[in-house]
């Protein structure tokens, strides 16, 4: 049975995570050009959540997150990006990372961030009315939209084994120095 004081530390750990995640998508509305790093933050700071309270509050923070992120953030795109990728991979990502066959398991991890990009693009050009985007694409011919997809997927790659490292600096590094505990 759980005590009132370990809800308590979930509780108040998944409110300071979010408020972090929120302020940083948040921020994206005062510098534009950080629309995909910030939320990438946000995405990153849910591995905290992972690591000190379980995948459980994890989805139920980046829920509240998202949610939120929609109502209170200026930059919808970046909220968009956060709540279709940079906020739920984290967790993806260890469910990916049990599938034995590291081939496979690539190969999964590509299709998903393709097919969520391609998502994304539609979704941004039709629902926020950007369809300036597509004449420019039909300017560089039909497959700019692969070459680009292309030259992100190797981008990818480096972030997923960058949230590996940073998952384990916060084990190895941050949380001693944070709970006193080795």
């Amino acid at each position: 049975m759980q005590t009132q004081q370990n809800i308590s530390y979930r509780v108040a750990l998944g409110g300071i995570v979010s408020a972090f995640c929120l302020m940083s998508i948040f921020l994206t509305g005062v510098f534009p050009l950080l629309y995909l790093v910030l939320p990438m933050i946000s995405g990153i700071l849910l591995l905290i959540i992972i690591s000190e309270i379980g995948m459980h509050w994890a989805w139920v923070t980046y829920t509240a997150v998202s949610l939120l992120s929609l109502f209170i953030t200026y930059d919808k795109e970046a909220a968009m990006i956060f709540i279709l990728f940079f906020g739920c991979y984290p967790m993806l990502k260890h469910y990916f990372n049990k599938i034995r066959c590291k081939l496979f398991q690539i190969t999964l991890k590509l299709c998903y961030f393709n097919l969520i990009m391609i998502f994304y693009f539609y979704m941004n050009t039709y629902l926020f009315g950007m369809t300036e985007l597509l004449d420019e694409f039909r300017k560089y011919g039909k497959y700019a939209g692969m070459v680009i997809l292309i030259i992100l997927n190797p981008f990818f790659l480096m972030y997923d084994f960058s949230l590996h490292g940073l998952e384990e600096i916060y084990k190895v590094v941050l949380k001693p120095r944070i709970t006193g505990r080795k």
